[in-house]
C-alpha cells in the first residue's frame, strides 16, 4: 500500500481501546459492522470508555487526522501547531501536525485548522485520495459533482479505485457531514479488496476482487487474473489493480465503472469501454481513437453461453461491426469472446 509500507500497530491514547465485539452500540448487523472491526483490530479506531464505539456519530477533522495518524504509525506527542485553533496542548496536536506536513490535511486558508469540525464527504475523498496516493481517474457522473469542484479529482479517484459508488440516487452528497462508520468504511477498502466489493453500483459486471479467474485464449495459452497491490515502477505510481500471468503476456489493467459504462483501463495508457448502461438490446457505443475505431452494438440479453467454468444465462452480448462479439456477465465482467469466423478467442476457465 502507498506509504502504508509500515506496519500498523496499536497505540496508546487518552482513550479506551475496546474490542469491536464489546462495544455495546455495535451491533453485527450495522452496514460498516466489518469495517470497524477491521480497524478496531488494527487500532485505528478506539472505543470510548462508556463501551461504545458511536459508529453513526460524526468524525470530526481532528478525529479524522487521529485514525490517519493511527494508521501511518505517526507520532501523535502533542506539540505546536501552525493553526491558531490547535494549541500544543491540545489532545490531537501532533497527529495534526504531521498529517498537515505529510498534506493529507490542509487547513482553511486563514491559519485556522477547524479541529471540532465535522468533515464532510468532499473534504474526505481528498483525505483518502492523498493518504493511499490514488493515481487512476474515472468519469464521475455524479449529478452533485460539478467539474469544477475542488474535490471533483479525488472523488474519481476513490471512485475508480472502488472506495466509493455514491448514493442509488446518483448523488455522492460532496458537502454532507460524514459518519465513524462512514469513514471506516472508506479507509477499509483503500486496504483491502474485500472491502472494495461493496463500493460497486447495482448490477455491477466488475469481478470478485479476492477471487483468481483463469482464462484459455484460442492458441490454448491460458492467464491468470488477481486483484493485487502493485509496486510503483519509479516515478509512476500503481496500486490495486488486476494483474495478469500469461503463458505468453503479462500485464495490468483496471475494471472502472460507474453509472454510465464499464470499461477496461491499462495503467497511463488508453481505455477500452466494453458497455454502456442501461444495457437495452440497441444501445451503441464507439471504441479506439481517431480514424481507428469501431462501433459496438448490444445485441442480446440474458443469452446462454457456456464456457468451461459454467453455462450462464443471464449474459449480454456485444457485437462490433468487424462481426466480432462477447458475452459479460454481471459479477464477471468478459466471460467469453468470439471472432467473425466463430473462432473463440477467450473464455472463463475456472474461479478460485
Amino acid at each position: 500500500m502507498k506509504k502504508l509500507m509500515g506496519t500498523v500497530v496499536i497505540l496508546l491514547s487518552l482513550v479506551l481501546a475496546l474490542p469491536a465485539a464489546a462495544a455495546t452500540d455495535l451491533p453485527e448487523s450495522h452496514p460498516f459492522y466489518e469495517e470497524i472491526t477491521y480497524l478496531m483490530d488494527m487500532g485505528v479506531i478506539e472505543g470510548y470508555p462508556d463501551g461504545t464505539v458511536r459508529p453513526d456519530q460524526e468524525v470530526t477533522r481532528a478525529e479524522a487526522a487521529v485514525m490517519v495518524g493511527r494508521l501511518q504509525d505517526f507520532d501523535g506527542t502533542e506539540r505546536a501547531t501552525q493553526f491558531t485553533d490547535v494549541p500544543a496542548g491540545y489532545y490531537a496536536s501532533g497527529y495534526i501536525a504531521e498529517a498537515a506536513e505529510a498534506g493529507y490535511f490542509e487547513g482553511y486558508g486563514n491559519g485556522r485548522f477547524g479541529p471540532n469540525d465535522s468533515i464532510i464527504r468532499g473534504d474526505m475523498a481528498l483525505v483518502v485520495e492523498r493518504v493511499f496516493d490514488l493515481a487512476f481517474t474515472v468519469d464521475v457522473s455524479f449529478s452533485d459533482v460539478p467539474s469544477n469542484a475542488y474535490y471533483e479529482e479525488a472523488i474519481s479517484k476513490i471512485l475508480a479505485a472502488n472506495i466509493t459508488n455514491g448514493y442509488p440516487d446518483n448523488t455522492f452528497r460532496p458537502n454532507q457531514e460524514v459518519t465513524r462508520g462512514q469513514f471506516a468504511a472508506f479507509l477499509a477498502r483503500a486496504l483491502e479488496p474485500e472491502f472494495k466489493n461493496d463500493a460497486v453500483i447495482p448490477g455491477s459486471h466488475q469481478k470478485d476482487k479476492t477471487k483468481d479467474y483463469s482464462y484459455r485464449l484460442a492458441d490454448g495459452s491460458t492467464e491468470v487474473h488477481r486483484f493485487v497491490d502493485v509496486p510503483d515502477r519509479g516515478d509512476l505510481t500503481y496500486g490495486f489493480m488486476w494483474t495478469v500471468e500469461g503463458d505468453v503476456n503479462n500485464y495490468e489493467y483496471l475494471e472502472l465503472e460507474n453509472r454510465e459504462f464499464f470499461a477496461y483501463g491499462y495503467p497511463y495508457s488508453e481505455r477500452d469501454l466494453a458497455l454502456v448502461y442501461p444495457v437495452e438490446v440497441g444501445q451503441t457505443f464507439t471504441t479506439g481513437l481517431g480514424n481507428d475505431t469501431i462501433t459496438h452494438t448490444i445485441t442480446g440479453v440474458n443469452e446462454t453461453v457456456e464456457t468451461p467454468y459454467m453455462t450462464f444465462t443471464n449474459a449480454t452480448e456485444v457485437t462490433g461491426e468487424d462481426g466480432f462479439r462477447y458475452y459479460m456477465v454481471e459479477g464477471y465482467a468478459t466471460v467469453k469472446s468470439v471472432d467473425a469466423a466463430g473462432v473463440v478467442q477467450s473464455e472463463l476457465l475456472s474461479v478460485e
